[in-house]
C-alpha cells in the first residue's frame, strides 16, 4: 500500500494496473486526431447536421451516468462540455464486452481524458449529444477532481473556491471552474489589441535583457543573483526602459516590448513580485502626444473586449472614451487635501505629512514625501481615467525638465479606479542633465533609499551619441487586465501568482512508529487513518484504534497479520 494516498488514489492506481493487464496503455504515445469542439457542435449542429456524421472529439470525463448496457457522460474540452451517449454493443461490436463492462464502467473515472468517434444527434429531451462508436483512453487521472455541485440551472452552490488552493493548483481551478478561462482569454485580447495597434503605427516589437548588470529604469528594489562564469552580480530587471531608449539612439523610430519585470517588494491585491509590463518609446514625440495615444489605445482595448468603451469595475462604470481629466501633481494634492505643497522644502513637507498622519522615514527626500502625500490622500479619488501630470524633478530621474515650470518634469501617470496603470515621460535626452540626476539618486541611496537608481555609465554614453526627442510609456498589463475583466486582485489575472511555501503536514517517520512497538507494515495504515505523529496516535482511544485497524484491514484487503489488542495497548504507554 502507498503511504499518504487516499482511498480514491489507491483505487485509481489499481485501475491503472488492471488496464495495462488488459493490454490498454493508459498514456498512449500516438496522436489523436480531433476534428470538432464542444462549442462547434453546440453552435452549428442544428443548421448543418450533415457535417457531424463522422466526428472525432477528445476531452476530460466530468460526469457519468451508468445505465446497464448504455450510459451517458459529459466530456469537457477547452471550449466547453458536450454530452456523449455510449452503448455497449456499439463500442464492443463482437462477443467480448469487456471494454464496456469492465473498462468503461469500472476502470475509467471522472477526470480521465478520452477520445471518442461517432456522430452527433439530439436526444429525446432535446440535448445535442455525441453517439459514440469508438472510445479511446488518452490519459488516466490518478487524483480525483474536486466535486463542484450545480443546480438544474447550472448555478454553482458548492464550488472549488478556496483562493489558496485555486492559485496553487491553477490546473485544477480552470478544470472545475472553466468559466474563469475567459479572464485569461481577455488578457490575451488586451495584449493582442495593443500589439496590433502599435504594429499598425509602424512601431517594432523588440526584446531586451532580463538579466542586467545594473538595475535601472525605475525606482524599485531588485532581485540579485550571481553569474558563475563571469563571476559577477546580475539583477533581474525592474524595467526595460534604458535598453529600449538605447534602441531609439540606434535609429529606430518606435520600439515596444511586452515583458516580465521583477521587483523585490511586498505582495498584496495589486502587487506580485513578477509582473508583466509593456513599455513603448516613440521618437520625435512628447508626453502631450502620448496622452492622446493612451486615450485611443485604451478605448480600443475596451471595445475589443466589451464592444463598448464603458466597462463595469466593481459597482462602478468606467468610461475609457477620451478625453480624460488632467490634473498636475500639485493641483491634485491641493484639490483633495486643501494644501498647496508646490513651493515647500523638505522640512515643510515633513510637517505636512505629520499633520495628515502620513508615516514617513528619514531616507525620504522631497520627491518621496510628495509621492507619499499623493498616494495617501489623492489616488483613491481618481476613479474615472485621469492623467496626473507635471511631477517634481526629484521624483523622476529619467524625465525631461518641464518646458515652462521650474522644478517639474514632463511626466504623467494614468489612474483608473484609484490605481495607477501607466507612466509616461517626455524622455530626458540631455546626457549632462541625466548624469546629474543619477548622482542625486546615488545621494538618496547613501541615505538608505533601497529603491534609488544606480549609475548606468553605458546608458549615459549612449545619450552622448545623441537621442532624438522621445516620449516613452510603461503600462502595467496585470492591473489593466484587472480593470478590463472586473477583478479585484492581481492573483486572479495571473495563471501562476507567487505563493508562500506550501505548508507541509508534519508526519512522523516510520522509525518513530516502530520505536513505540508498531509493526512496520502497519505504519501506512495508521497514517491513512489520520495519525501523522506519535502525539496524535497517543491522544486517540486505544480500543477504537484497535477496532479501526481491523476495519481498514478488511476495507483495503490487506494480507498482513492483525496485531493483538494487547499489542496495540502497548503503543499508548
Amino acid at each position: 500500500m502507498s503511504i499518504g494516498l487516499s482511498e480514491q488514489e489507491i483505487l485509481r492506481r489499481e485501475a491503472l494496473q488492471q488496464l495495462r493487464q488488459l493490454g490498454i496503455e493508459p498514456y498512449p504515445a500516438a496522436s489523436y486526431n480531433v476534428n470538432v469542439t464542444a462549442r462547434d457542435i453546440k453552435e452549428n449542429y442544428e443548421r448543418d447536421k450533415t457535417s457531424y456524421k463522422n466526428i472525432s472529439f477528445a476531452g476530460r470525463i466530468m460526469t457519468r451516468r451508468i445505465m446497464g448496457s448504455a450510459s451517458f457522460a459529459e466530456l469537457q474540452d477547452s471550449t466547453g462540455r458536450i454530452q456523449v451517449y455510449i452503448k455497449r454493443d456499439d463500442i464492443c461490436p463482437g462477443e467480448d464486452k469487456t471494454f464496456y463492462n469492465t473498462v468503461f464502467k469500472k476502470l475509467l473515472d471522472i477526470g480521465d481524458y478520452v477520445g471518442v468517434k461517432g456522430f452527433v444527434f439530439t436526444t429525446q429531451t432535446g440535448e445535442i449529444s455525441v453517439h459514440v462508436t469508438e472510445l479511446t483512453l488518452l490519459a488516466k487521472s490518478l487524483k480525483p477532481l474536486p466535486v463542484v455541485k450545480r443546480d438544474e440551472q447550472g448555478n454553482i452552490f458548492d464550488g472549488f473556491t478556496d483562493p489558496e488552493l485555486r492559485y496553487r493548483q491553477r490546473y485544477v481551478d480552470l478544470t472545475v471552474n472553466p468559466e474563469l478561462k475567459q479572464i485569461f482569454i481577455n488578457r490575451s485580447k488586451v495584449i493582442n489589441t495593443m500589439r496590433n495597434y502599435f504594429d499598425s503605427q509602424g512601431w517594432m516589437e523588440v526584446e531586451t535583457p532580463i538579466l542586467q548588470p545594473i538595475h535601472g529604469g525605475a525606482a524599485a528594489r531588485p532581485f540579485k543573483t550571481h553569474h558563475n562564469t563571469l563571476d559577477m552580480p546580475l539583477y533581474l530587471r525592474i524595467a526595460n526602459e534604458l535598453y529600449l531608449k538605447r534602441l531609439i539612439v540606434a535609429g529606430f523610430d518606435g520600439v515596444y516590448e511586452f515583458g516580465k519585470m521583477f521587483r523585490n517588494e511586498g505582495m498584496d491585491r495589486t502587487h506580485n513580485p513578477e509582473f508583466t509590463s509593456m513599455e513603448i518609446y516613440v521618437a520625435y514625440k512628447d508626453y502631450i502626444w502620448m496622452m492622446s495615444m493612451v486615450e485611443e489605445c485604451l478605448e480600443k482595448i475596451a471595445l475589443a473586449i466589451h464592444g463598448t468603451s464603458v466597462v463595469k469595475v466593481g459597482e462602478r462604470q468606467i468610461d475609457f472614451a477620451g478625453p480624460y481629466e488632467k490634473l498636475s501633481m500639485f493641483e491634485s494634492i491641493q484639490k483633495y487635501t486643501g494644501v498647496d505643497v508646490s513651493q515647500m522644502d523638505e522640512p515643510m513637507l515633513r510637517q505636512v505629512c505629520r499633520d495628515l498622519d502620513i508615516e514617513v522615514d528619514k531616507s525620504m527626500g522631497k520627491g518621496k514625501l510628495v509621492d507619499e502625500i499623493f498616494s495617501a490622500k489623492v489616488e483613491a479619488n481618481l476613479i474615472q481615467p485621469t492623467f496626473i501630470t507635471d511631477y517634481p524633478v526629484e521624483m523622476t530621474p529619467l524625465a525631461k525638465k518641464h518646458r515652462s515650470i521650474e522644478g517639474l518634469v514632463e511626466r504623467f501617470e494614468i489612474f483608473v479606479n484609484g490605481k495607477e496603470i501607466g507612466n509616461a515621460y517626455s524622455e530626458l535626452n540631455d546626457p549632462i542633465d541625466q548624469r546629474g540626476r543619477f548622482e542625486d539618486q546615488l545621494a538618496l541611496a547613501d541615505r538608505g533609499d533601497e529603491e534609488a537608481m544606480a549609475m548606468d555609465e553605458d546608458f549615459l554614453r549612449a545619450l552622448e551619441y545623441g537621442m532624438p526627442p522621445t516620449s516613452g510609456l510603461g503600462f502595467g498589463i496585470d492591473r489593466l487586465v484587472m480593470l478590463m475583466t472586473n477583478q479585484s486582485t492581481i492573483q486572479e489575472v495571473l495563471f501562476f501568482p507567487q505563493m508562500r511555501p506550501e505548508k507541509r503536514l508534519k508526519v512522523a517517520s516510520v522509525d518513530d512508529f516502530v520505536a513505540i512497538g508498531v509493526p512496520v507494515e502497519w505504519v501506512p495504515v495508521l497514517l491513512k487513518m489520520g495519525f501523522n505523529t506519535i502525539e496524535e496516535l497517543k491522544a486517540g482511544n486505544p480500543n477504537k484504534v484497535f477496532n479501526d485497524l481491523g476495519g481498514m484491514r478488511k476495507k483495503l484487503k490487506l494480507e498482513i497479520t492483525m496485531p493483538s489488542k494487547e499489542e496495540v495497548m502497548l503503543w499508548f504507554e
